[in-house]
């Protein structure tokens, strides 16, 4: 029996989706072989980046419209937008819907600096004042904000 596909994007067509919201327009094969392959030591085969975004396409991550005798290929949604599904997919997947214990294992596997460290903290403090969310799934993110403490 086959395996259904995935609603969210693999690896590999995270890797991809990364490439296309970077260059923020619609872009040819060529174009996002010739983008994927500068940021990797390990090139690409035209045909296997083809591939795959084929597959994203009829995945709906992907709009494709034709573009001389090509195709252009353009993301389906904003990179917020998919992040923000990729994660509350992972936290009901993965912790059970327990933010604490998502921050808990990010902390611990992302080792974060100071300076980020007093960024959450600031987050936190904004997310801990706003009105309750309209929206269950969440709203924009929050935008930066300096840190209430001096660096040094």
């Amino acid at each position: 029996m086959a395996r259904p596909r995935a609603e969210q994007p693999t690896p590999g067509e995270l890797e991809l989706l990364k490439v296309l919201w970077d260059l923020g327009r619609p872009a040819t094969v060529r174009e996002v072989l010739e983008a994927a392959n500068s940021q990797q030591e390990k090139p690409r085969a035209y045909t296997s980046v083809m591939s795959l975004l084929n597959v994203m396409t009829d995945k709906g991550l992907l709009k494709r419209s034709p573009h001389g005798r090509a195709f252009a290929y353009e993301p389906e949604s904003p990179r917020e937008q998919t992040l923000r599904s990729l994660l509350g997919e992972t936290l009901q997947r993965a912790y059970d819907g327990s933010a604490f214990l998502l921050v808990s294992h990010l902390l611990d596997q992302s080792s974060p600096s100071v300076g980020e460290l007093d960024a959450i903290r600031d987050l936190l403090d904004r997310y801990e004042s706003r009105p309750p969310a309209q929206d269950p799934k969440g709203g924009e993110a929050c935008p930066p904000k300096r840190s209430r403490r001096p660096k040094g």
